[in-house]
């Protein structure tokens, strides 16, 4: 797949500055620590927190291992594409951020160019859920945004009448 969206190539653009090229490297405590992120757990509902000089991410201590990876991802997506204190945002704006961090996590947890390396066989539930550490439930609709997004590039080969 050449035709990557804005956070395809965001996530892709981004993973190659710390030096992940595959699914193995996908771990948020090294991400962390490259992005200069603090992680902290805790007893509540993972959530990203700003001051002027350090971002940091709290995330729910009751959380399996794959929860945790998702919801770093989440987090993450809040503090690369958001500023700002929700307290003051009417409710229509949170949601609207709530679904772009939703997205972005999708496509950080499982990016589309290790996707697009993968060979066309190993693209099961099963692999994906396993390989980049994932829920069963996640790596379904993971995959079925990859392959619609591929059936709906506009430089795929068709014929019209």
């Amino acid at each position: 797949m050449k035709n990557y969206t804005h956070t395809e190539n965001f996530i892709k653009n981004l993973y190659n500055q710390i030096s992940i090229t595959i699914p193995s490297q996908l771990q948020f405590q090294n991400i962390a620590i490259s992005l200069d992120i603090k992680v902290f757990y805790w007893n509540k509902t993972s959530q990203a927190l700003f001051d002027e000089n350090h971002v940091y991410i709290f995330l729910n201590e009751q959380l399996t291992s794959v929860q945790l990876w998702q919801d770093f991802c989440h987090e993450l997506g809040h503090v690369l594409l958001h500023t700002g204190q929700q307290e003051r945002m009417s409710k229509s704006w949170i949601k609207y951020l709530e679904n772009k961090a939703n997205n972005f996590m999708y496509h950080a947890c499982v990016p589309s160019f290790m996707l697009d390396e993968m060979d066309s066989n190993a693209l099961t539930i099963e692999n994906v859920q396993q390989l980049f550490n994932v829920e069963y439930d996640f790596a379904e609709k993971r995959l079925t945004q990859y392959f619609n997004k591929k059936m709906n590039m506009p430089n795929r080969n068709r014929t019209f009448l």
